[in-house]
């Protein structure tokens, strides 16, 4: 049996209204299930770049990719490798804060390089920019203050050095 893996697929697309529900739409026919999905405009206004992570083995990556290169909106399509690329998420995390656990908040964001960006009397809300793993540490260190609320962007990636995604029929990197 094939192993499952988390998979980041990144897509150049067209930036037109009806893109995302469409490319959206093929993942739900196909019963594949997108664990984080962040789109933006590139440096050329006329495309939009989609970071899409997917869990499956091998096979549901090929099958994906070859899905999303027939779509006439898809530009450029291909697998990233974690080793790879620079991967960041943004974290907006609400914790309770009584007045007696500011300094320690104040320590574990330090450590964690967060900011403060909101500060109310039984509140802070906290930033956080970094790999997911970084995320996730973080959110279990908070959890014993209380997580009143929290919001993450979803991954975005890009390869390092001079390489540029590749086209689709030449995507699958490891």
């Amino acid at each position: 049996m094939a192993q499952e893996k988390s998979h980041i697929i990144s897509a150049i697309v067209s930036n037109e209204s009806g893109v995302l529900t469409r490319i959206s739409g093929l993942f739900a026919r196909r019963c594949y299930n997108i664990d984080s999905l962040a789109v933006c405009a590139t440096e050329d206004p006329a495309c939009s770049r989609m970071t899409i992570v997917v869990r499956g083995d091998e096979n549901v990556l090929r099958q994906i990719i070859l899905q999303l290169g027939k779509l006439p909106d898809c530009k450029i399509t291909g697998e990233l490798s974690a080793n790879n690329s620079v991967l960041r998420e943004l974290l907006l995390v609400k914790i309770n804060a009584p007045a007696e656990k500011i300094a320690q908040i104040e320590t574990v964001a330090r450590t964690y390089e967060a900011k403060i960006v909101d500060l109310s009397p039984d509140s802070i809300v906290l930033e956080l920019t970094g790999k997911p793993s970084k995320i996730d540490g973080f959110i279990e260190v908070l959890k014993p203050y209380g997580i009143l609320e929290l919001s993450r962007t979803g991954l975005t990636a890009l390869e390092r050095g001079g390489g540029k995604l590749n086209n689709t029929e030449t995507s699958q990197t490891e």
